[in-house]
């Protein structure tokens, strides 16, 4: 304990700290759902359906269960325990309420009826019963409720708007109607077949998303989270900068096992702030990083967020496919980062903490190291030709095998219950999202609407790929202000990606596009969750820490555009350039590299020190001009007529002409109200 520390005081700021952490969990329940914690029989009887869940899911990936029995049956789980663990509203929580029942075993018969009806069930689908109709109606409300249980009422509601325009279509203006379509055949296509509610959405879900939260929570109950921050902390030491850095790797490393944006900011605040705060980090900024880092979780292979599983559906590729694409902008995404955390230890000062760690770094790797075999067991299995499924299967058993080796991690029986029953219960709102999405995607495929769509953006962009993407991007984003990341990709792939993929974007680009701006849902008001739950932990501004959340991930969030304007932008995700070749794809990543460097700096106001209004405005075009090299030229082109090049190279020169004149001449006066020390 510090000399001016008594122990009154130490009690004082671990009560403050205890209240933070509390309201940054009620964000976690914000973005997962607010769940009922049950004691006794209660929770036996829930623990065990969790568990069966993660069994049954376990079984089905090494062998063959039948589609649409294995869809029903994840559906059923996933209803039963939303049912018994999301009460319907807060007075009913934390204890089994007998409605609950009765709506997890309606939903059960229901989807019994339809296992049981087998193929002469599925042939009804354009000729339903009057039963078949019934059913589907009650089905239907039953998700609809779940849903709006697990992630609110914005995705419920959007659902049903799209079944209301399904219905309408004959009564709607130019260009919006359709022939329409009756209640029975409706019902029959949302809830027989496999394009609605059981579509491809429920399939990723049922196959990957669930096997991936429970390889997640073997991870996190054998200690990897503990041991990726411990890491990090003792690999970065008690450099000025050091605090910065452990938030950047571990939030990396931290992916794979938390799965959620929300809870990694949180998970690694509780380690890494008093650090931050001891090293002069103002707590705004602190809280902004911290955001950024658990944001990078959804977007870091190996493992990503659930919108990643759908994009190698939606797109008919490999799921490795998507980690290759994700690998550079995931890459310059961290690297962006880093740059904000050296600029960041500058302007405030930052110190180096003294930080005694329990081993040295080649004796934490030596102890615990096998944790990053687990991480990368996944890659290792598809290279060598297993599927997805499979992969996620084996990453799982050898996870558990390896807990073994050191006494501390093994999954023991209690704690392999409570990883299996986690397991579960984290894929129960992807369950619910992606069924209730399914509503929307069958609406859209059976009337067109995305078609329609993409010819309304186009006319207002006047055929301008630019103005498209801009377009398009607005629509993600503000979409993704009301719903959780996998909806909104889920949205925006089926009504806004075609538009791009009409004016001859690569349809593997169009989809990381939406991806990753879908992403930024989760640093956007007024659904930044992750901002929030870091201004929770620091005691900051929640609207201001959102602000730098923006400002330390504004840069990277260019790189999207990159791979769907430049023609030398698919590089970026892996892909050979029309008669290009790998060293296109290194040059264009250099120069993305090198801009994002010169944009963090205009973004800090920091350089070699402290950077003018002039010198931001010229790394701001310095940046621009290595990130859009193509894009900047193709502009000039046709407003003065005539071809330019060396576009990177100018920017190149300009920041480093800045940096120059830096290094070489004192920092202007800075007025003390503005001073950067809070």
């Amino acid at each position: 304990m510090a000399q001016d520390e008594t122990p009154a005081t130490a009690i004082v700021d671990s009560a403050i700290e205890d209240e933070r952490l509390s309201k940054a969990q009620e964000f976690i329940e914000q973005e997962e759902g607010a769940t009922n914690r049950f004691a006794g029989w209660s929770a036996t009887f829930v623990t065990t359906i969790a568990v069966a869940m993660s069994l049954f899911h376990l079984y089905a990936a090494y062998d063959i269960v039948p589609t649409q029995p294995l869809l029903y049956t994840h559906v059923a789980f996933v209803l039963v325990l939303c049912f018994l663990l999301f009460p319907m509203a807060t007075r009913f929580r934390n204890r089994i309420q007998w409605f609950d029942v009765l709506f997890g075993a309606t939903a059960v018969g229901i989807l019994v009826y339809a296992i049981v009806g087998g193929e002469d069930f599925t042939d009804r689908a354009t000729s339903p019963t009057h039963l078949d109709v019934t059913l589907g109606v009650i089905f239907i409300a039953l998700l609809v409720e779940a849903t709006r249980r697990t992630i609110g009422p914005i995705v419920p509601i959007i659902a049903l708007l799209f079944i209301a325009y399904a219905l309408a279509g004959p009564y709607l203006p130019q260009p919006w109607n359709h022939r329409g379509y009756g209640f029975s055949a409706l019902v029959g296509h949302l809830f027989i077949t496999l394009e609605g509610i059981f579509g491809v959405p429920v399939d990723v879900s049922a196959t990957l998303i669930v096997l991936f939260t429970i390889f997640g929570a073997f991870l996190q109950f054998s200690g990897a989270g503990k041991f990726f921050i411990d890491f990090s902390m003792t690999l970065m030491g008690n450099k000025p900068n050091a605090a910065g850095r452990t938030v950047v790797l571990s939030s990396f490393l931290l992916g794979g096992p938390s799965g959620s944006g929300v809870a990694t900011t949180v998970t690694i605040g509780a380690v890494a702030y008093p650090m931050m705060k001891k090293s002069g980090f103002e707590k705004n900024a602190a809280g902004g990083l911290l955001a950024a880092g658990g944001l990078g979780a959804i977007i870091s292979p190996p493992v990503l967020g659930a919108a990643a599983f759908l994009i190698a559906e939606f797109l008919k590729i490999s799921y490795l496919d998507v980690i290759w694409m994700a690998l550079i902008p995931t890459c310059l995404y961290y690297l962006s980062l880093f740059f904000m955390v050296e600029l960041d230890s500058r302007r405030y000062g930052a110190r180096g903490e003294a930080f005694v760690p329990e081993y040295s770094l080649w004796g934490l790797t030596r102890r615990y190291g096998f944790h990053f075999v687990s991480l990368v067991s996944i890659v290792i299995f598809m290279l060598w030709g297993y599927s997805p499924t499979l992969s996620v299967f084996y990453a799982t058993l050898l996870t558990f095998a390896m807990s073994f080796l050191a006494r501390e991690t093994a999954l023991m029986p209690r704690k392999l219950v409570r990883a299996l029953a986690e397991g579960s219960t984290s894929a129960l709102t992807a369950g619910t999202t992606c069924a209730t999405a399914g509503i929307i995607v069958g609406v859209v495929t059976l009337t067109g609407l995305g078609l329609k769509f993409s010819s309304i953006v186009i006319d207002y962009a006047g055929g301008s790929l630019l103005l498209t993407a801009i377009y398009t991007a607005l629509i993600v984003w503000v979409i993704g202000l009301a719903v959780p990341v996998t909806a909104s990709y889920i949205i925006c792939a089926v009504i806004a990606a075609p538009a791009m993929i009409k004016l001859g974007v690569p349809d593997y680009a169009a989809h990381m596009f939406i991806f990753y701006y879908s992403v930024l849902s989760e640093v956007s008001p007024p659904t930044a969750l992750s901002p929030f739950a870091a201004a929770a932990m620091t005691g900051g501004d929640p609207y201001k820490t959102t602000l730098q959340a923006w400002k330390y991930t504004l840069p990277a969030f260019l790189v999207p555009f990159v791979f769907v304007l430049d023609p030398q932008g698919v590089g970026l995700l892996m892909k050979l350039p029309k008669d290009g070749s790998w060293i296109d794809i290194a040059e264009i990543t250099i120069k993305a590299a090198l801009g994002l460097g010169a944009l963090a700096c205009a973004a800090q106001g920091w350089g070699l020190r402290r950077a003018t209004a002039d010198e931001r405005a010229l790394l701001t075009l310095a940046g621009l001009l290595l990130v859009f090299p193509s894009l900047i030229e193709a502009l000039v082109e046709r407003l003065i007529g005539r071809d330019i090049s060396y576009t990177a190279t100018f920017g190149i020169v300009i920041a480093a002409l800045v940096l120059i004149k830096q290094r070489i001449l004192p920092a202007p006066p800075h007025p003390a109200s503005t001073g950067e020390r809070h």
